[in-house]
């Protein structure tokens, strides 16, 4: 059994605080936090383009286990929606200001 040195220790933390794991297919891949993520990383997603979504969202080492899944889209669906909700963050809603209902009008 081998101890793990203090630099080892604070790398695992780091990784601990960095990414988020979430199952896809039963395979585990870790994910950057929704509020860590770039505006880039949600039009890659919401454009269809999965593989440009896993390069930034998820840790490099699972966005390739991400693309050898080759998961289906409802399985890629499944999966960034409990990522969403897992952080608070409903599927689909942006979380910028919605504009007024009131339409004001100018006198």
């Amino acid at each position: 059994m081998s101890e793990t040195t203090a630099a080892e220790a604070q790398e695992a933390e780091a990784m601990t605080d960095e990414y988020n794991s979430h199952d896809l297919t039963g395979v585990p891949l870790r994910v950057k936090p929704v509020s860590r993520w770039r505006p880039s990383y949600l039009r890659a997603l919401r454009q269809g383009d999965f593989d440009g979504w896993a390069a930034g969202a998820l840790h490099p080492d699972d966005a390739e286990k991400f693309v050898e899944l080759d998961a289906t889209f409802e399985e890629i669906g499944a999966f960034t929606t409990a990522i969403m909700e897992a952080s608070g963050e409903a599927p689909g809603k942006s979380s910028a200001r919605s504009r007024s209902s009131r339409t004001t009008r100018k006198r």
